[in-house]
């Protein structure tokens, strides 16, 4: 009997992973006492060894907004802006974390989102390290058990049912359509090596989401792929509009950003971006400034 969405998750999460990155997620939790819910850890350090000198990515899951930030604007900005990413540093590891609410965390992981940003990343492999307590960690299973069936649902659509593929296809074609929402310094290839890394997880999971979408009421016809792709390529101009939105927030909550963002398009298109002293003074400004060469240069996509 193969093993249900749910499970599948939620061994998964439960996978062990380096206790730094733990005691670092448990002092970002710290940060937020009676609202912190969960902290997820995703990203590529999942699969380093070696954490020194790395950014780890965390998602910080909250009761909501007013608990986690009270009266500030900041509660405002998460919820018609989600989510805010803030960075943090202990013992000497360094990380980012982005902050959503119970309830925008369930939404957003779910095939009625209004971009690919959050299900795309918890379609991929992830860890629970800290919860507050079991509801909070059943909850966390639930959402992101949604991720995997919204990637199928969305993905299938938009291909040829005719043409003989490998059912780890849908995968990389799912890949290539998130990767197109936003504003991605990783190489073309990046979308299929997320895959190759690890083809078994995808078959495993890729069958339990199957189950939980069974097959389309509307006919997988050369219409329906039109228009599929089509809704597709508006999903990918408003991703990436948002994507603008976030960067621009993030100049106001997230200090060093500019920095950081130049080193993530650096360090994963071979680029040699430098900024300069009033980038760094006017970080909206310098963004703006910097995105029509980053995008002409094909270092973002």
């Amino acid at each position: 009997m193969s093993e249900s969405l749910h499970d599948l998750v939620a061994a998964e999460l439960a996978e062990p992973v380096d206790q730094r990155a733990i005691n670092l997620a448990t002092a970002v939790a710290a940060r937020y006492p009676g609202a912190a819910r969960a902290v997820l850890f995703y990203g590529s350090c999942l699969r380093e060894k070696q954490l020194d000198g790395l950014m780890l990515d965390f998602y910080l899951i909250v009761s909501d907004y007013r608990a986690a930030y009270g009266e500030s604007w900041l509660a405002t900005a998460n919820r018609l802006v989600p989510p805010n990413v803030f960075p943090f540093e202990a013992d000497g590891l360094t990380c980012k974390y982005a902050v959503l609410s119970e309830a925008d965390f369930a939404r957003l992981c779910s095939r009625s989102a209004p971009d690919p940003s959050v299900w795309a990343r918890f379609a991929q492999p992830s860890r629970l390290v800290w919860a507050a307590d079991e509801m909070a960690r059943e909850r966390a299973i639930a959402s992101i058990a949604r991720a995997a069936p919204a990637l199928i649902a969305l993905t299938e659509p938009t291909m040829d049912p005719n043409a003989h593929r490998d059912p780890l296809d849908v995968w990389r074609a799912g890949f290539v359509l998130t990767y197109g929402a936003e504003l991605r310094a990783e190489r073309a290839a990046r979308p299929g090596a997320i895959v190759d890394a690890d083809p078994e997880r995808y078959r495993r999971f890729g069958g339990a989401a199957r189950a939980i979408v069974g097959l389309s009421v509307v006919p997988n016809t050369e219409g329906t792929r039109a228009g599929s792709r089509t809704a597709w390529r508006r999903m990918q101009r408003r991703g990436k509009r948002t994507v603008v939105l976030r960067l621009l927030k993030a100049s106001a909550t997230f200090a060093g950003g500019i920095d950081y963002l130049a080193w993530k398009i650096n360090r994963h298109a071979g680029t040699q971006i430098t900024i300069r002293p009033w980038q760094r003074r006017w970080p909206i400004l310098g963004a703006i400034t910097l995105l029509p060469r980053l995008l002409a240069k094909g270092a973002v996509r």
